[in-house]
């Protein structure tokens, strides 16, 4: 049963714009997941300003997922990692007790082209918060694609279609890409409590009703979650059992109010750590 539609609302990172989608003031999270922006399509010209790039800053508290249906950025952090993102990979990046990144254009900025992608936040549970931080990157082809005629999916991270991600999380979450045809019935996997597809781009259809890009559809817990497809449509499927309430303020997520507010004083001290090979320049705190 469909319990909640979400549009998504335009916000601006830097000089870039996207739809930020969660968290929502009725509905902050869906299982762990407690942050989702939808980058693009953007057409972006070669040699584009420095300015686009998103410039290095703090995470406490969370894992990240830059997935990208079209185009590289290229990641780099405090842990000392250096890698393109690239369409179809995952790239899973645990803050723990803190790790800083940075993510530029580099590509596009020397030879132009499109960029279009998401990006997650992941709640660690209680327990994980303060982890060590640490990145992890998975090609496309170490992912499992489940292909059948008018549908492919790709497991990013959990379990859907029968098929496992190898992608090690902290607490039970499922993370799919569907590419459907016109036609397509797909069903969100029913073993976990919390569940959503975010509508990337076309039209589906779920209890007679239509919904389109940039909305995400969240349902209840229990029975079947069914979505037929109106038209060719991209759909990320996402969801898991949840860790709790969530405090979060602007980079920093926590099960503690206090725990945000010494990271934001370690950040304006100069305590965390910038990236490795990016540490030139960072991102202030906002506000006075």
């Amino acid at each position: 049963m469909l319990e909640l539609v979400i549009d998504g609302v335009a916000r601006d990172i830097g000089a870039l714009g996207v739809r930020r989608v969660l968290p929502y003031a009725q509905h902050r999270m869906v299982g762990p997941f407690i942050f989702l922006d939808h980058l693009g399509p953007l057409a972006l010209p070669r040699g584009i300003p420095r300015a686009l790039d998103v410039r290095p800053h703090p995470h406490i508290g969370l894992a990240t997922v830059t997935y990208l249906f079209e185009g590289e950025l290229m990641h780099r952090d405090s842990v000392g990692s250096q890698q393109p993102v690239r369409v179809g990979e995952v790239n899973w990046m645990t803050a723990g007790r803190g790790i800083t990144h940075s993510e530029r254009f580099e590509k596009a900025r020397a030879e132009g082209g499109a960029i279009h992608g998401i990006q997650c936040w992941v709640a660690l549970p209680t327990g994980e918060e303060e982890c060590a931080p640490s990145f992890v990157h998975w090609s496309a082809a170490q992912l499992p694609l489940c292909e059948s005629p008018g549908e492919s999916v790709r497991v990013l991270a959990g379990a859907v279609a029968g098929a496992v991600s190898p992608v090690a999380t902290r607490s039970p979450l499922f993370l799919a890409h569907w590419t459907l045809a016109e036609g397509a019935h797909v069903s969100l996997p029913e073993r976990y409590p919390e569940r959503a597809a975010f509508i990337v781009s076309g039209s589906v259809e779920v209890e007679g009703r239509t919904y389109g890009s940039g909305q995400l559809l969240v349902f209840a817990a229990g029975g079947r979650a069914l979505i037929r497809t109106l038209a060719p449509s991209i759909v990320i499927a996402l969801g898991g059992e949840p860790v709790g309430p969530r405090y979060i303020e602007w980079n920093f997520v926590s099960s503690s109010q206090e725990r945000i507010e010494q990271a934001k004083v370690d950040w304006r001290a100069g305590r965390m750590k910038l990236p490795d090979f990016d540490d030139r320049e960072f991102i202030p705190l906002p506000g006075p």
